[in-house]
């Protein structure tokens, strides 16, 4: 079966040509498929603005009805539960939590250590509520977090959020701690970012409160739209702080009064990107139709493969070459790897050199922070004890920052598969990396300075 993927690789996929892409988890590539569906779409008939009863109108109004069915029908939820609202990408979804969600005395954000940034940003709101805030730790080697700690932090009520899958490390988190979040009194978000390319997610099993998507990483296609899919019973307890057209149900300027709309709508500001809106449903389809078993195997196999490969890699005196960040198998992960490589001195690879020489070798992959601050204080063992006074130090980069921590490097390499991902991948990165870096003393002249994490 895994034949048919090397089929879609040289027809629905070709124009990868012959880079290495090994950037899923930054985003997913589409197929000609679903290009050809947008472009026969638009060229059907002429599509408008929803929220009229004009022709053009109503047809946009029944496509976009039509993705909220589909994505709530890929995800298994009950339509009198959950909701569909289109957001720009999953950051606007978290934001539309952070800014309504009711922070304050007895109500605390409880995170875990690897949250993405766009998640890590809802403390912002929580902080001028005066909410509690709190952090989840990483435990070494594997940076995972003990089933322990999450009982333990979930001590009052509020908001839980943890990612189904790290974007750092691969590590795959117990969709179990929902329930456990629940029982305590809390609601739950769940970051989906880096688990639903390629495994399923069951809200009919597990039901997270809020579940924030960007499509592009799952899809490829389009760029741009996003939802926050929300429990209906959790989104009643969300107040926003402001309106803006096609939120309200009525409003006056005279008496400054207003009404939101009484469904999902009231969270969707302005008017929704209507034309790219449908190709979320296509793109779903063209998944369902490709088969989501058939992708989670291949990509399980080659991360696998990848693991193995890079733990055997050795210099001429037996040294490691490579550190990976996270566990060393398959069980409880994801296909996101993250590692650093060792020169021939034992060294860490400036990770800065690795994408530049990367690029140059035709390999797409990712290399820095990749927004999970979190995840890169547990993989380099980074303390409170060292991070205490920080924000008195004034700094004002990041390569001053990473100097008076005393870190060697600002960030690892990610790689990470998806669709399209072939066997011949993995074995050109690793080709790469030996021909690149074997027996090699490496320094850091010459390289551009870190801009952001």
């Amino acid at each position: 079966m895994s034949d048919r993927l090397d089929e879609l690789r040289q027809t629905e996929y070709a124009h990868l040509g012959d880079e290495v892409y090994l950037d899923y988890t930054g985003a997913g590539v589409y197929a000609r498929s679903q290009l050809d569906a947008h472009h026969q779409r638009l060229s059907s008939r002429a599509f408008g603005n929803p929220h009229s009863e004009n022709p053009p109108s109503v047809a946009s109004t029944a496509l976009v009805a039509s993705a909220r069915r589909a994505i709530l029908e890929f995800l298994n939820a009950d339509p009198a539960e959950y909701a569909v609202i289109f957001t720009p990408n999953a950051s606007g979804a978290c934001r539309i939590v952070g800014e309504s969600y009711p922070f304050g005395r007895g109500r605390d954000l409880v995170m875990t250590f690897d949250n993405h940034n766009s998640v890590n940003g809802i403390r912002e709101f929580a902080r001028r509520a005066r909410a509690r805030r709190r952090y989840i730790p990483l435990s070494p080697p594997d940076l995972r977090v003990a089933d322990a700690s999450v009982t333990a932090a979930l001590r009052r009520r509020g908001l839980f959020a943890f990612p189904a899958q790290s974007n750092f490390t691969g590590v795959q988190h117990p969709l179990e701690w929902i329930e456990t979040a629940h029982h305590a009194g809390y609601d739950v978000l769940l970051d989906v970012a880096a688990y639903l390319p390629v495994h399923d997610l069951d809200l009919s099993r597990h039901k997270p409160d809020f579940v924030p998507v960007s499509w592009y990483k799952v899809l490829g296609y389009p760029t741009g739209v996003g939802s926050l899919v929300a429990r209906r019973a959790a989104l009643a307890r969300l107040r926003r702080p402001w309106f803006a057209g096609g939120t309200i149900a009525a409003v006056s300027v005279g008496t400054e009064w207003h009404r939101l709309a009484p469904d999902e709508t009231a969270f969707e500001d302005g008017t929704l990107d209507f034309l790219h809106i449908p190709d979320v449903e296509f793109g779903l389809g063209w998944l369902r139709g490709v088969g989501r078993d058939l992708i989670r195997d291949r990509v399980r196999d080659l991360t696998a493969a990848l693991l193995t490969g890079l733990a055997a890699l050795r210099h001429s005196d037996g040294t490691p070459m490579i550190r990976v960040y996270g566990p060393a198998g398959t069980v409880g992960r994801g296909a996101t790897v993250a590692f650093n490589l060792l020169d021939a001195a034992g060294r860490i690879v400036d990770e800065r050199l690795v994408a530049s020489e990367a690029a140059a070798a035709g390999l797409a992959l990712r290399t820095g922070c990749f927004c999970n601050p979190g995840a890169g204080e547990g993989a380099f063992a980074i303390g409170a004890r060292q991070l205490r006074g920080s924000t008195r130090w004034g700094v004002h980069t990041i390569d001053e920052y990473l100097r008076r921590l005393g870190l060697p490097t600002g960030g690892a390499v990610r790689v990470s598969f998806g669709i399209a991902s072939t066997a011949g991948d993995v074995r050109r990165l690793l080709d790469f990396l030996t021909r690149a870096y074997q027996d090699r003393h490496t320094g850091t002249s010459g390289l551009a300075p870190r801009l952001r994490c």
